[in-house]
């Protein structure tokens, strides 16, 4: 279990620089292979990534810069410096007034982010069967107040912090999982506001 950081709000300047870094591609493989292995340098994420240690030179420089990523100074040696990933709480308000340069790079990742979670769901399914209780796929129903929607949301990232854990902490039977959770108003017809858990 990992300790629930301060939620991190997004707001003013600060946002088109998030928005701008976590749309970079290689950005992404970064802080997900520091996510998954911990630690390293430019050297090992560049050899992860076939990328040139100048570029994750620099894009890790960038990823620090946001304070997603920090220096582990104990094991940085003269030009040689690593890196470890930052659990964070990142949080952009609902409603909050965005330049359109802010709202062209939160559509352009959003658009990222929709496209590999679409694939995730297709392979949910498509695997279902075969996936031995790994993939678990629900939907439900419920009718929520304004209020009820703000806990709730909090209830549930509390409970992912809860099951959250360190790189190198892990359980050798752990598995990286995808959770996701989307709560949306549903008007159209034939509701059924009951668990629809596929079992």
């Amino acid at each position: 279990m990992v300790e629930r950081p301060e939620k991190r709000v997004l707001t003013g300047a600060d946002l088109k620089a998030f928005y701008k870094a976590l749309s970079n591609p290689v950005r992404r493989a970064i802080l997900s292979y520091l996510g998954e292995h911990g630690q390293a340098n430019s050297t090992s994420v560049a050899k992860a990534l076939g990328e040139s240690t100048g570029t994750t030179s620099y894009h890790l420089r960038k990823l620090a810069d946001l304070d997603l990523i920090a220096e582990v100074e104990e094991r940085s040696t003269g030009r040689e410096r690593w890196w470890k990933s930052v659990m964070t709480d990142l949080h952009t308000p609902p409603g909050l007034p965005m330049t359109p340069d802010e709202r062209e790079a939160a559509t352009k990742l959003g658009a990222l982010k929709m496209s590999h979670d679409v694939n995730l769901v297709v392979s949910a399914y498509s695997g279902y069967d075969a996936a031995d209780g790994w993939n678990q796929i629900m939907r439900a129903g419920l009718h929520l107040t304004r209020p009820q929607i703000d806990a709730f949301i909090d209830e549930y990232q509390t409970l992912v912090w809860k099951y959250a854990t360190e790189p190198g902490t892990r359980d050798p039977a752990a598995r990286r999982m995808a959770v996701r959770l989307i709560v949306v108003p549903d008007n159209g017809p034939g509701l059924v506001p009951v668990d629809e858990s596929e079992d």
